[in-house]
């Protein structure tokens, strides 16, 4: 069970709203925005979010949940989304062919297969709730793909407001193939108070971008109504003799994706060095990047990457684009650079400082007591390139 103090009383009751339809919306007390970890604990502790088997603490982040697969797979035959009309498993064992796979002992997912796998958790969310689901950080960084998928959803990785059911995941290795059992994390999920525009856009952004809270030496111009902040690539590195990126190779072995600093680097990867600072993307090739830019979440902001964006290139940056409160936070001391997934559909040229993607900053609804880096085990505080938390690091040369 989750330790630690539950919010109580009338802080809330306020929090939770009314679940039902049928009754009268209480009177909202807290303010818009993603919800912070005091109450996604709440949450859990009330029954908004329930689970097969017992949350854990290390599940809550500072603004997000991670979600955990069940104990059966379903191989599909192709990625779907449900219907208004149907249930996910009703479309999986009928249209889709579903074949299913038991994952109690560890399975692996073969890469570019499609996979539906009903989660541990299930949510009966207040009227005044809606949700948002992305890949964990590691999950984008061995280019498997993730979407969540809800009862009679009509889009990926989106939770209606009032929502009350199972949720599931799609995943589809890229690259690798992976091993995953009962209990692995891959895609989490936040919830956002409110049905307005949470986003900061025009002077409420201005102000922190040009002073430097939010990235590094910030330079270029603010996007999309001035709500979006840019980020360029680093093709320059640390020097001549330590890489700027890394390829994934074609042809490895599997990963199993509960080990942690376990595999060499080496049998999966190979290091791309700086070249007159440009860089050909090949079609089909997965990448390991990262920004020139070190990025920084203030503790009561929340920020979200664009993954893909055509005023930039055909290409793809991120598949997992959540930055939890206090990432990188402050950039005076812990400055974290943003690791760039990178996908292209066509051959595409990169030159060293050519904004590659963009950042959005949401509000949170109250700050968390609990921020990225803070003592909860952050794998990526302070990062600068870095692969997967299941390899060992690369150790760049002095």
């Amino acid at each position: 069970m989750v330790s630690g103090t539950i919010e109580t009383g009338a802080y809330a009751r306020d929090l939770l709203g009314a679940a039902n339809p049928r009754e009268k919306p209480a009177v909202l007390r807290v303010p818009e925005g993603v919800e912070p970890h005091q109450s996604l604990k709440t949450f859990i502790e009330s029954g908004v979010i329930t689970a097969s088997n017992p949350i854990t603490d290390e599940q809550i982040q500072p603004a997000s949940l991670d979600l955990r697969l069940g104990s059966v797979a379903y191989r599909i035959r192709a990625s779907f989304l449900p219907d208004r009309r149907s249930e996910v498993l009703d479309k999986v064992l009928g249209a889709m062919d579903g074949h299913e796979i038991d994952l109690s002992a560890g399975t692996v997912l073969d890469r570019d297969q499609v996979y539906l796998i009903p989660l541990q958790e299930s949510l009966a969310l207040p009227r005044s709730i809606h949700g948002l689901a992305n890949p964990k950080s590691s999950t984008g960084r061995l280019d498997v793909l993730t979407r969540l998928i809800t009862e009679k959803g009509t889009a990926f990785d989106e939770i209606d407001s009032g929502y009350r059911g199972r949720l599931y995941v799609e995943v589809t290795p890229q690259t690798f193939s992976v091993v995953v059992r009962p209990g692995t994390r891959l895609n989490q999920i936040r919830l956002v108070r409110g049905n307005g525009n949470m986003t900061l856009r025009g002077e409420r952004l201005k102000v922190p971008y040009r002073a430097g809270e939010l990235v590094s030496n910030p330079s270029g111009k603010l996007a999309a109504h001035e709500s979006l902040v840019p980020v360029a690539i680093d093709l320059q590195g640390s020097g001549l003799h330590n890489p700027i990126g890394f390829r994934a190779k074609r042809f490895t072995g599997r990963i199993d994706l509960d080990k942690k600093r376990y595999y060499d680097w080496e049998d999966y990867w190979e290091p791309i060095y700086p070249r007159n600072g440009t860089l050909i993307l090949d079609p089909g090739e997965f990448y390991i990047l990262v920004t020139r830019e070190h990025v920084g979440v203030p503790p009561n902001l929340a920020a979200e990457m664009v993954a893909y964006e055509t005023r930039s290139g055909e290409y793809r940056v991120h598949y997992a684009g959540f930055f939890d409160p206090g990432f990188g936070h402050p950039l005076s001391t812990q400055g974290s650079r943003a690791v760039l997934e990178v996908r292209s559909q066509i051959p595409f040229m990169l030159e060293h400082g050519q904004t590659v993607g963009w950042l959005s900053y949401e509000k949170m609804s109250s700050q968390p007591l609990l921020v990225y880096g803070q003592g909860i085990g952050s794998n990526y505080q302070g990062q600068g390139l870095a692969l997967a938390k299941q390899f060992k690091p690369f150790l760049p040369r002095s």
